[in-house]
């Protein structure tokens, strides 16, 4: 007796709640890095810590888009 289970579907509400909490852990990087840039310009050469500020910029950046393309979707 085989017993065929449902898969349940998110609501939209619940799916972007997960989005967001997902999505909030690239902002958290995104600054992490950019702090940590910003302690190595200060400590040892800016260019080294620069990289590190460009990289937290980007993951902020992609944070954005992606972000930006859900509230789209949404709509």
């Amino acid at each position: 007796m085989k017993r065929t289970q449902r898969k349940r579907r998110l609501s939209e509400n619940e799916e972007f709640k997960i989005m967001t909490l997902v999505l909030d852990k690239f902002l958290w990087i995104g600054a992490a890095l950019m702090g940590w840039g910003l302690y190595e310009s200060i400590a040892n050469t800016f260019q080294q810590g620069f990289w590190y500020i460009l990289s937290g910029a980007l993951v902020m950046l992609i944070f954005a888009i992606v972000i930006i393309k859900e509230f789209e979707r949404i709509r």
